[in-house]
């Protein structure tokens, strides 16, 4: 909608900062979580530590705002109940 008391186009100061990726992937890292299904095939990269599995698994994985892997679990539920004692926000990914 056209105001005509605004300032014009080139007057007007942009409402929005451009962040760096460095700050973008900061952003939300120890407040924000999100979790995602995994394959077995994903576990050695994600999670080192635990032993390989085979067959057709489901598992699900939390993960930090910035990509990191926090926990792995073979539920939603218990994921959701880890980020939730550690006052985690849980988000929705597409």
């Amino acid at each position: 909608m056209y105001n005509q008391n605004s300032p014009a186009l080139e007057e007007q100061t942009p409402s929005h900062v451009p962040m760096s990726d460095d700050d973008f992937i900061q952003l939300g890292t120890g407040e924000v979580a999100y979790l995602r299904p995994i394959g077995p095939h994903e576990l050695g990269t994600l999670f080192p530590q635990v032993p390989a599995i085979s067959g057709h698994v489901l598992l699900y994985a939390l993960f930090n705002a910035d990509g990191t892997p926090m926990m792995l679990a073979d539920t939603k539920d218990a994921l959701m109940a880890n980020a939730f004692e550690n006052e985690l926000q849980m988000v929705s990914t597409h």
